[in-house]
C-alpha cells in the first residue's frame, strides 16, 4: 500500500502556483494556526491547495456545494477554487484516490459522524454570530449521571454574561439542540450560539437566559447497542429511532432537567423553559417538549419537526396525543411555537416543514413561520433562525 501524503502548504511561496490572480484571497478564519489555505476571497471564493504527489486523481467535495476536480500543479500540490458560495460555514472534504480526507489547513469540526473541515465565509455587513467588545457570557462543561442510560453523559451550558456577579438573580432555560451526526459542542464551535446570545443581549433584544445543549444519541440501560446496517425507512430502522427518541426525552426530563434547575440558578418553571434543535434535535425537540408541556412553554424546531418529518400527513386531532386539538388552549400552553427552513434546503425538508407550516394554518394553530434566504440545510441557517427565535421568549 502507497502512503499518500496530505500537506498543507505554508508562505509565500504557495501563491505562486495559481494561474488566478489571488490578492484578493486571505486565509480563511476557520484555518488552524499560520496555515494559508484554505483562502477566500470578498466574492465568496474557496482555494484549496494540498500535497499529494503521489495521487492521480483529487477531488474537493463541499457536503452542501461544489465538487469539483482539483489539478494538479508541477510541484505535486493539487489546487481548486469554487464559484462564489454562500455566506456561512460549510462541512468540507479532499478526496484523494477515492479516500475521504480531511484539509491539515482547516480546524477539525464534529459533523457527519466524524471529525472533518469547514471553511467560514463571512456574511457582508453582519455582525450577530461575531465576537463583538459587549459583555460576555460563559461556556461550561458539565458531567451528569443518567439513571435513564445508565451512564455519565456530558453537555455544554452557556452562562449569560453577569451570571457570577448577580448571585441572586434566576434565569430562564433554553435546551438547545444539535443535528444528526454532531454532538453537543455544535452550537458553540460552529452556531457560535453564545456570540449569538451575548450580542442580542447586549443590544436589549433577549432575555439574559442559560443554555443547555446535551449530547442528543441514547441509548437505555441494559438495552443492545443500535444496528449499524439497518435500512433507511425501514420498520426495524424506525422502531430504532423512535427507541432512541423516547430514551433521550427520558433523559432530558428525568436526569438533566433535574441536573440543570439543582446545579444552576434557574427559574425552574415550564413558564421559563424553552427547547429548540435543528433538524435531528428539532425532531427530538418537538418529541420532548410536546409531551412535556407541564415542563416547557416555548418550542422551536429549526429545519426539523417531530415525525411531522414523516410522509404522514399532520393530523391537529390525533398527533402528539392530540395537544393540537383545542387550538385556543394550546396557545394558552405554548407562549412560543416556532418553525424555520432555509430557502435552498434539499426539497425533501422545504416540502415537509412548508407543508407543516400550512398544516398549521388551516388547523389555526398559532405559530412562527421564517424561512432564510438563501441558505441550505447548513448552520447559517440555524445562526439565523437562533437569532430570530431568542428574542421571543420568555416574554409573559
Amino acid at each position: 500500500m502507497r502512503r499518500i501524503a496530505v500537506i498543507m502548504s505554508f508562505g509565500l511561496a504557495a501563491s505562486l502556483c495559481h494561474a488566478q490572480g489571488t490578492d484578493s484571497f486571505k486565509p480563511a478564519e476557520t484555518n488552524v494556526w499560520g496555515a494559508e489555505y484554505p483562502r477566500v476571497d470578498a466574492e465568496g471564493r474557496v482555494q484549496v491547495r494540498i500535497k499529494a504527489p503521489d495521487a492521480t486523481k483529487v477531488k474537493l467535495n463541499f457536503w452542501s456545494g461544489p465538487k469539483i476536480d482539483m489539478q494538479k500543479q508541477a510541484d505535486g500540490f493539487w489546487t481548486a477554487t469554487t464559484e462564489p458560495q454562500v455566506p456561512g460555514l460549510h462541512y468540507y472534504v479532499v478526496n484523494v484516490d477515492g479516500i475521504d480526507a480531511s484539509d491539515p489547513g482547516s480546524r477539525a469540526y464534529f459533523g457527519g459522524s466524524r471529525y472533518t473541515s469547514m471553511v467560514e465565509i463571512p456574511e457582508p455587513g453582519s455582525t450577530y454570530y461575531s465576537i463583538q467588545d459587549v459583555p460576555h457570557g460563559q461556556v461550561r462543561e458539565v458531567w451528569y449521571n443518567s439513571a435513564v442510560t445508565g451512564s455519565w453523559r456530558h453537555a455544554l451550558v452557556y452562562l449569560p454574561p453577569g451570571y457570577d456577579s448577580s448571585p441572586k438573580t434566576r434565569y430562564p432555560v433554553l435546551y438547545l439542540q444539535h443535528g444528526g451526526g454532531e454532538d453537543e459542542t455544535g452550537w458553540i464551535r460552529q452556531g457560535r450560539a453564545n456570540f449569538i446570545l451575548d450580542n442580542l443581549i447586549a443590544a436589549g433584544e433577549t432575555k439574559p437566559m442559560i443554555i443547555v445543549m446535551a449530547y442528543g444519541y441514547a441509548r437505555r440501560a441494559g438495552s443492545a447497542p443500535p444496528s449499524p446496517n439497518l435500512t433507511p425507512g425501514s420498520p426495524e430502522m424506525q422502531k430504532q429511532v423512535q427507541e432512541m427518541t423516547t430514551t433521550f426525552s427520558d433523559d432530558v426530563t428525568r436526569a438533566l432537567i433535574p441536573f440543570v434547575d439543582k446545579t444552576f440558578r434557574t427559574l425552574p418553571d415550564r413558564d421559563n423553559r424553552a427547547m429548540a434543535g435543528l433538524s435531528m434535535g428539532g425532531f427530538q425537540t418537538f418529541h420532548t417538549a410536546l409531551n412535556n408541556l407541564d415542563l416547557f412553554s416555548h418550542i422551536g424546531g429549526f429545519s426539523g419537526a417531530g415525525g411531522m418529518l414523516g410522509d404522514g400527513k399532520f393530523d391537529a386531532k390525533t398527533d402528539f396525543n392530540g395537544v393540537f386539538a383545542d387550538p385556543a388552549a394550546f396557545a394558552k400552553k405554548v407562549h412560543v411555537f416556532w418553525l424555520g427552513i432555509g430557502t435552498a434546503e434539499p426539497e425533501r425538508f422545504l416540502a415537509r416543514i412548508r407543508g407543516l407550516h400550512e398544516s398549521l394554518e388551516q388547523a389555526g394553530i398559532k405559530h412562527v413561520y421564517w424561512e432564510s434566504p438563501g441558505t441550505d440545510h447548513e448552520w447559517q441557517t440555524w445562526r439565523r433562525d437562533l437569532k430570530d427565535f431568542t428574542p421571543r421568549l420568555f416574554k409573559k
